[in-house]
């Protein structure tokens, strides 16, 4: 039996509802799999933003290690003190009718000016008037002191010196001895103490070397430049050699005695730090060495002291001991 019409209208409805359902069912799928990518672009975004933010400000930001603004939920260990100076001074009041903090400044004392100077020598100057005019200029009378006025105060400056001492050891004889038995006795005046300093510097010349080149940051060849003005032609390899030689010939027990002492203890804190040592004995310029920093454990001291006493610079990995 033939189908009526409005059968045959039902049987194209049907399918065109399938056809669309189909059609959605792409849609709703391509319509996912871009929300999928917007939100890949967006994760990729905001990555990239953060690599360029964290690029300007290793580029264009300070070099320094304290941060003016800690990150939100870390607790501050260091910065008490900090802190406390920060608002030392001045008093904050904040006012609860219209929410706005007004801040008075309170002008820091002026310290006196002997004061910042107190530990240094003082050498007073008299500035006289000549003998021969101390005669007065209407009755020709000799003039009497009456008193004095201070003038001025000067802070000066003496430049550092370098000479050279050359040591010599006196030698004697016994003549009665060398008379009788035809072999004279000879003694010589010696030290009194071991000579450990390498090359022909002074322990204050490498203390000085030391000081400025690691609690001064002045590099060697800055140096280099400051003792010829002094008038030594000293190039930075020598002085070089005279940090590295006694370095290790006056720390090395100090720093046995630290590991030892360390040892001892049942907890010890490391740091490792990666760097490149040249010219190493059967070693690439370019192999990756280590350095090892220990200390004892220790909460308090940890947070609110730096016991260099207790911190000792361990052996590279190619095994030669690190500078102290």
């Amino acid at each position: 039996m033939a189908a009526t019409s409005f059968e045959k209208q039902i049987i194209e409805l049907k399918d065109t509802i399938i056809t669309l359902n189909k059609t959605m069912a792409t849609l709703q799928a391509s319509l996912d799999a871009a929300n999928a990518r917007e939100e890949e672009h967006l994760r990729k975004e905001r990555l990239l933003q953060e690599q360029i933010d964290y690029l300007k400000n290793k580029l264009f930001g300070t070099s320094s290690e304290k941060r003016n603004a800690p990150m939100e939920g870390q607790l501050s260990f260091f910065d008490d003190v900090e802190d406390e100076a920060a608002t030392d001074g001045f008093d904050i009041a904040t006012t609860p009718a219209d929410d706005k903090e007004t801040v008075s400044f309170t002008r820091k004392k002026k310290s006196r000016q002997m004061e910042k100077f107190k530990d240094l020598p003082v050498t007073k100057k008299i500035i006289d008037i000549p003998e021969d005019e101390r005669i007065c200029d209407k009755c020709g009378s000799p003039l009497t002191r009456v008193g004095e006025e201070f003038l001025r105060r000067e802070l000066h400056f003496i430049p550092a010196k370098v000479k050279i001492i050359e040591y010599y050891s006196v030698t004697y004889e016994c003549r009665p001895c060398k008379s009788r038995n035809k072999i004279p006795h000879i003694v010589k005046a010696r030290d009194g103490h071991r000579h450990m300093i390498h090359g022909m510097a002074s322990t204050s010349t490498v203390a000085w070397v030391i000081y400025q080149k690691y609690c001064n940051s002045i590099p060697l060849y800055r140096q280099e430049k400051d003792w010829k003005l002094y008038g030594c032609d000293l190039d930075r390899t020598t002085l070089a050699k005279w940090v590295i030689n006694n370095s290790e010939e006056f720390f090395k027990p100090m720093c046995e005695y630290f590991k030892r002492h360390i040892l001892s203890r049942p907890y010890a804190m490391a740091d490792e730090t990666p760097l490149q040592v040249l010219h190493e004995k059967g070693r690439d310029a370019t192999s990756k060495s280590y350095m090892w920093v220990f200390r004892k454990y220790s909460i308090i001291r940890t947070f609110y002291s730096f016991p260099f006493y207790e911190m000792i610079p361990q052996i590279t990995s190619s095994g030669k001991p690190a500078a102290c």
